[in-house]
């Protein structure tokens, strides 16, 4: 059974694996504060439908509350642990399944298996949160392994800690003309990807939110980072084969090799 990816727009992706719908960091809104949608339409209805909804971190442009209250009743949400705590919006949401999960829980979702592994990323809801979350990536397991990265920085243990993988989805931009610490940009997304290995990779968090008003300011910082991570995994992994996605396109790939 083939493994189908699709790319709504910065980190939010379907990944639909055994029968079991997949969905990334769940992020709808035209606008969220200072930030506007600027490629690609809003995803459809049909992108609030999944089986498990998986948030890596606390920023608001990944753990976005009015985003979630769209998904449907009885949906499960896998959230880093302290997440309750920290978000007051995530206790009102009573009609999803709520579970924290941390680095090495396994969540069995249908007929997939649902790892939480390590990031290297500020985990706190900004702007006054404090460091009580842990920032996460996940592997899906079920005919394919496929890996969502949240964001994080590259690190050395990362392929030990992520372990073999069929499919990456790797952040490779931001959302505004410079990158802080613990983000990839498309360098260092190829590096992780040559230590990753994977047949397939697709980049993700990019090429759609961008600061009002600074569209002039590094425009290539918002439309090159695709293109530029496809360049530079041909050089760094040339095994893997990239799939370079518009928003709301799908990519169908094989399972497990």
């Amino acid at each position: 059974m083939p493994v189908e990816i699709t790319w709504w727009g910065h980190a939010t992706c379907t990944v639909e694996d055994s029968g079991v719908r997949v969905l990334t960091d769940p992020l709808f809104a035209r606008r969220l504060a200072h930030l506007r949608r600027r490629r690609g339409a809003p995803p459809p209805p049909a992108a609030c439908q999944a089986d498990v909804a998986l948030v890596s971190h606390l920023h608001a442009d990944h753990l976005h509350v009015p985003s979630l209250a769209r998904l449907e009743p009885g949906t499960r949400l896998l959230v880093p642990r302290g997440a309750l705590g920290a978000v007051a919006g995530l206790r009102r949401l009573d009609h999803l399944r709520i579970t924290e999960v941390t680095p090495g829980d396994r969540v069995e979702v249908g007929g997939v298996v649902v790892r939480a592994v390590p990031a290297r990323h500020d985990g706190r809801r900004l702007p006054v949160g404090r460091h009580r979350s842990p920032a996460l990536g996940y592997v899906v397991e079920g005919e394919a392994r496929t890996y969502f990265a949240g964001d994080t920085g590259l690190f050395e243990t990362m392929a030990e800690e992520v372990g073999p993988v069929d499919a990456a989805l790797l952040p490779v931009g931001g959302w505004g003309p410079y990158l802080g610490a613990g983000h990839l940009d498309a360098g260092r997304a190829a590096q992780a990807l040559a230590r990753l290995a994977p047949g397939s990779a697709v980049p993700v968090h990019y090429g759609t939110y961008w600061p009002i008003g600074m569209d002039a300011v590094r425009p290539h910082e918002f439309h090159a980072p695709g293109d530029e991570f496809a360049r530079l995994a041909a050089e760094r992994a040339p095994a893997v084969a990239v799939h370079r996605l518009g928003h709301g396109e799908s990519v169908r790939l094989e399972g497990a090799r």
